[in-house]
């Protein structure tokens, strides 16, 4: 596979360059430069000037344990002081921090001085039940602003956190609570999506029954209203866990090495990884990012569509634009309910300037904007966007056009960002005032992040030449560990194919010959092998979605006599689900079409239509299941995390 530049770029207005934080392409290039000759001063330097240490570091980065780095080890500091007692102080207190929109619409809106108040009372309570620094605490609960509450109080004194997405099974959660060995969990009655109130305490009550012998508190923070079973002398409500603390909460000074959090990530088999991130070197990435990725300003409103249970959540939700002093939204709902137009309309209403979501919501606001004009986002006032951003999964560039024209006027920049649970915040990413950006290429690495593209004996390979994507150097929010698996740790991130040297991202890439910008192809398993072509299955699904016809696609390999591998394609239409003879041509018409975008050699051997695919509630695709579904295998895996569980049966 080649790559060569055949779009037109798309270039900053002069307005965002001259007010952006990296002014054009040569403050981005000088930033680089900078990180060239001196690393360690290049991030030494931004963590003296963005963080507030109690103790200043004396030491940038410590190799001696490679690849178990440490960043700024002897300085210590609590991020939770830095996200708001620093903002109060500056004057910031009457600043909205959070604005809440609930899943029936309900808004609330809480200030600086009131975060950090319900932050330290809550702190206080987990305090006064035992839980102290160095203690896990499990957070099974729904985007509310009790989730940043509770986030930021585990911060506060030292505990580490580790967040369960609230769409996790039972036995998803105390596989999690019994790795981490928690000592308290936080849950709450139930929680609101898509018009229907869930419950969260009842499948927490099934985890814990299954055999979680370290919890020894459940904190219950009322949401839904719904009917709750309580475990005397283990359980309580959040409000009479609070209702008699002090506003006022000394902070736990940590190392920068402390475990801020764990966060669990699902292998496609085995246990799930307890990726640990630290607290000092991840708190400076987060900031860095919002400043130059999202060149956050003082009246930005900033909203990451993202879900606490995500990292997308925890750094640019819960810590990166709070570190920043920014307002942001914080929305329990999804963007469909109660139409469509919900995240159009809330842009509206709140005045949003800085958008963040996922090519998968995208794709299916697409879809129901051709079928239903009345929530096409063309219909509001979208006016106050200046920046768009696209996380979780490479953005093909019909949706990326689609997204630049539609939502952001023709006028704001997209940042394509590439990263991952375990890097902590963007690796590649254009940057809004400097970087021409191409569709569907996530542009250059971040200042300071050393990336490329080698083979499998870790050579760099030419640019025009596809391979795996790695990073050089360490960087200070990279993951420290799996936690209670070192060994883990360095046969997944460090293997000895690259003699233990080289970050491995998991994904192959692609540098663009003319420019060096990067394009994902998709996880390195999902490179496809046809006949001795290797194909990332990315190139095929942007093919397939580029067709007037197609909302969204996704492409997965199974076992072919003939060919060693057969493209099995996954296709949404913008219409109805075509059945019988209608599918027949259907098929037909878009292998050709592949055909004729990529060659031959790409056209889907097999092609099923469904109304939707497979996605968990974040929206993003599970493609193991889509493998299994290839095969003719029978669904093993627990399914109990997907949006629509119904699907499957639609696409065997």
């Amino acid at each position: 596979m080649t790559s060569e530049t055949t779009q037109n770029f798309y270039y900053p207005s002069e307005e965002v360059v001259k007010n952006a934080a990296v002014s054009g392409m040569e403050a981005y290039k000088a930033l680089c430069a900078e990180a060239e000759q001196d690393y360690e001063g290049f991030w030494g330097k931004r963590a003296k000037e963005l963080i507030d240490w109690q103790t200043p570091f004396t030491e940038v980065l410590d190799e001696s344990n490679a690849p178990f780095f440490k960043w700024f080890a002897d300085g210590k500091l609590n991020v939770s002081y830095n996200c708001l007692d620093r903002q109060v102080q500056k004057g910031l207190g009457d600043k909205v921090a959070l604005i809440f929109e609930g899943d029936k619409g309900d808004v609330a809106k809480v200030t600086y001085s009131d975060l950090l108040s319900r932050v330290s009372k809550f702190a206080n309570g987990l305090r006064s039940v035992g839980v102290k620094k160095g203690d896990r605490v499990v957070i099974y609960l729904p985007m509310s602003i009790e989730g940043v509450v509770a986030m930021q109080a585990c911060a506060r004194i030292g505990a580490t956190h580790s967040i369960v997405f609230g769409g996790f099974s039972a036995q998803s959660l105390s596989d999690r609570i019994n790795d981490a060995g928690a000592v308290a969990l936080i849950t709450s009655d139930g929680q609101n999506r898509g018009g229907k109130a869930l419950p969260l305490k009842s499948i927490a009550d099934e985890a814990l029954a299954s055999g979680c012998p370290t919890i020894k508190n459940v904190i219950v923070v009322k949401r839904t209203g719904g009917e709750t079973a309580m475990v005397a002398g283990r359980d309580v409500w959040a409000d009479d866990l609070i209702a008699t603390q002090s506003d006022v909460c000394e902070p736990e000074w940590v190392e920068a090495e402390h475990p801020l959090f764990l966060l669990y990530t699902s292998g496609s088999t085995g246990k799930p990884k307890g990726v640990q991130h630290s607290t000092g070197g991840y708190l400076l990435h987060a900031i860095l990012t919002m400043k130059y990725t999202f060149d956050i300003k003082p009246d930005d409103v900033f909203w990451c569509t993202a879900d606490i249970g995500w990292v997308t959540g925890h750094t640019y939700i819960t810590y990166g634009p709070l570190a920043c002093g920014a307002t942001e939204i914080v929305f329990e709902g999804v963007p469909t309910y109660p139409d469509a137009g919900r995240f159009w309309k809330m842009i509206q209403d709140h005045k949003v300037t800085v958008f963040y979501t996922a090519p998968t919501a995208i794709r299916s606001l697409i879809k129901a904007a051709d079928n239903t004009p009345a929530v096409h986002p063309k219909k509001y006032d979208l006016s106050s966007l200046r920046i768009l951003g696209s996380v979780g999964e490479p953005i093909n560039p019909a949706a990326w056009e689609w997204y630049y024209e539609n939502v952001g006027g023709s006028r704001c920049p997209i940042v394509d960002t590439f990263w991952q649970t375990e890097t902590g915040g963007h690796m590649i990413t254009p940057l809004p005032g400097a970087t021409p950006l191409i569709p569907g290429s996530c542009t250059l690495a971040f200042p300071g992040i050393m990336a490329a593209v080698v083979d499998e004996t870790g050579t760099e390979v030419p640019w025009g030449q596809g391979g795996i994507l790695v990073v050089k150097r360490p960087w200070p929010s990279m993951i420290r560990n799996i936690w209670g698996d070192p060994d883990r740790f360095v046969k997944s991130y460090y293997p000895a194919d690259f003699q233990g040297k080289l970050y491995l991202a998991g994904d192959g890439a692609i540098r663009d010959k003319d420019t060096g910008y990067f394009t994902i192809t998709g996880r390195i398993d999902d490179v496809l092998n046809v006949s001795g072509h290797r194909m990332g299955t990315m190139e095929i699904e942007s093919a397939l979605v580029a067709h007037e016809k197609v909302a969204e696609a996704a492409v997965v390999g199974r076992p072919d006599d003939l060919t060693g591998e057969a493209i099995v394609a996954f296709v949404v239409l913008k219409g109805a689900r075509p059945t019988g003879d209608a599918a027949t041509a259907m098929i037909k018409e878009l292998q050709n079409w592949v055909g004729q975008e990529i060659g031959p050699i790409a056209k889907p051997k097999d092609i099923r239509f469904g109304e939707n695919l497979p996605k968990t509630r974040s929206g993003k695709i599970m493609r193991r299941l889509l493998r299994q579904l290839a095969k003719g295998e029978e669904i093993t895996q627990d399914t109990s995390t997907l949006e629509n569980p119904g699907i499957l049966e639609q696409l065997k």
